[in-house]
């Protein structure tokens, strides 16, 4: 996703209709499998074709997310965001496990029919979309400039407690990325073939599915900013025992009870950013969490394969984990704003 244009896709979130702009986005996209499709099917693909069209798809990306972030608080009635976000949480982690299988059996039958498909989804998706109706107030057009533009990062500066989620999930991701390793821990470590390797990456998804599931029925009710920070912490201690593991069973539960916490982690920071932001803010702070999601997840992998060249597999994680937990211990003295919020 080209990050440079997080922060504006933001501003215009904010600024234009977000129904539109998220059905533009996923018909953009669809439009994209399309040219994938035909560049198959005509045997003209090549690299640089392939890089023109992912680019354009990825700046269509850069814009859905903190629109599509944005948009949801206002189809459902405040009490309910939570509710709604792991909803939404828990069918993005089921397109995860399913989204894998069919499409390897979809290209059994060509990979132009797995384009074809993905372009039929979007342009679906798209319209789906553009059907919604929501009620929002006309969108102030305030005077585009700097300072409007990262009034996302300013607002989140004067909130402790926001900064607090969003920092938090920005270092836990960059350090424990364990999942990054997934491809030489199951080969060397755990010495297994692609079958225990595709169990092992479906593995964190198992747990955020199981476990938005379990949030869906037993909402958090009380203490939820200490509980975004235990949630935290049971990450790190996931990670270090995928780190130390040898046997392919308890690094498989220990990948699930990772994925269970970390999908805690995520309805708490998303709850808590959309619910107490201001309508008129929420496409502006939603690309700043974007933005960090993004950084976090592409540096988190790139400190992963270092870290490991230089110290070996299993130092590379369990220093990631062990550094995860010193980052829940300075957060809770840092931010007591955070670790006080009882309710979302």
């Amino acid at each position: 996703m080209p990050g440079g244009l997080t922060l504006v896709a933001g501003q215009v979130a904010d600024r234009y209709d977000r129904r539109r702009i998220a059905s533009i986005c996923q018909l953009a996209q669809g439009l994209a499998a399309c040219a994938l499709a035909a560049a198959s099917f005509s045997g003209w693909q090549s690299k640089e074709s392939i890089l023109a069209i992912v680019l354009a798809a990825g700046a269509a990306r850069a814009f859905e997310m903190p629109t599509m972030q944005a948009l949801l608080p206002g189809l459902v009635p405040a009490p309910l965001i939570p509710r709604a976000v792991t909803w939404s949480a828990s069918a993005l982690q089921a397109a995860s496990i399913a989204g894998p299988a069919l499409g390897g059996l979809l290209y059994a039958m060509g990979a132009g029919t797995v384009y074809v498909a993905s372009a039929v989804l979007f342009c679906t998706a798209g319209v789906f979309i553009y059907l919604v109706r929501i009620q929002r107030s006309a969108p102030r057009r305030e005077p585009i400039s700097l300072r409007s533009v990262f009034a996302g990062l300013d607002f989140i500066r004067s909130r402790p407690e926001i900064l607090g989620a969003i920092s938090l999930d920005l270092f836990a991701v960059l350090l424990g990325g364990a999942t990054a390793l997934l491809p030489a821990y199951a080969k060397d470590i755990l010495e297994t073939g692609p079958w225990g390797l595709g169990l092992l990456r479906s593995a964190p998804a198992v747990g955020a599915l199981v476990m938005s599931v379990a949030l869906v029925c037993f909402p958090l009710q009380r203490r939820v900013g200490k509980i975004m920070l235990l949630a935290v912490a049971i990450f790190s201690l996931a990670t270090i025992v995928f780190a130390v593991s040898t046997s392919f069973v308890l690094s498989f539960g220990a990948l699930v009870i990772l994925g269970a916490a970390d999908m805690i982690s995520v309805v708490i920071r998303q709850s808590l950013v959309q619910i107490r932001t201001p309508d008129e803010m929420r496409g502006r702070v939603s690309a700043v969490n974007a933005m960090f999601i993004g950084t976090s997840n592409q540096l988190g992998e790139f400190e992963s394969g270092a870290t490991a060249a230089w110290f070996g597999l299993v130092p590379a994680v369990l220093v990631g984990g062990l550094g995860t937990i010193l980052i829940v211990l300075v957060w809770w003295k840092l931010f007591p704003q955070l670790v006080q919020v009882d309710s979302l």
